[in-house]
């Protein structure tokens, strides 16, 4: 798998959450992704970006656009230094929630995308990474 383009970007206010969801726009354009591939990625890059300003104090998105043979694809990676998920388990459960959202962050986050991993443990923040194929 090779990475064809890298970036990062912080997160430290709502702006930064805006300029998140843009800039997911427009590499899955790049990749070449159908309206509902965009729309699935673009929301899962939304929610996160909102977990990470609110639940994680703010950190920061790596971006990767891949190539593995010939399939395209887009790799997020959200990482904070906030006070961590003590239940992963029921983090995922969906409805779960420690704000007044919905508890669908995480868990449509997963639903959205080809690929998801979470790691996070109390007091050493989270870090979450998708992937949305074509």
């Amino acid at each position: 798998m090779a990475i064809v383009k890298h970036e990062v970007v912080d997160i430290r206010s709502s702006d930064d959450v805006v300029r998140v969801r843009q800039l997911v726009r427009g590499w899955s354009l790049e990749c070449g992704f159908s309206l509902v591939d965009q729309t699935k990625i673009v929301t899962a890059a939304s929610e996160l970006a909102r977990n990470t300003l609110l639940h994680g104090g703010g950190g920061n998105l790596s971006l990767d656009r891949l190539e593995d043979g010939g399939r395209r694809g887009l790799r997020l990676t959200f990482s904070d230094r906030g006070p961590g998920i003590a239940d992963i388990d029921r983090a995922m459960q969906e409805g779960y929630t420690t704000g007044n959202g919905l508890g669908l962050g995480l868990s449509g986050a997963k639903r959205l995308s080809n690929d998801f991993a979470i790691r996070s443990a109390p007091g050493d923040g989270t870090t979450v990474t998708i992937a949305r194929w074509k």
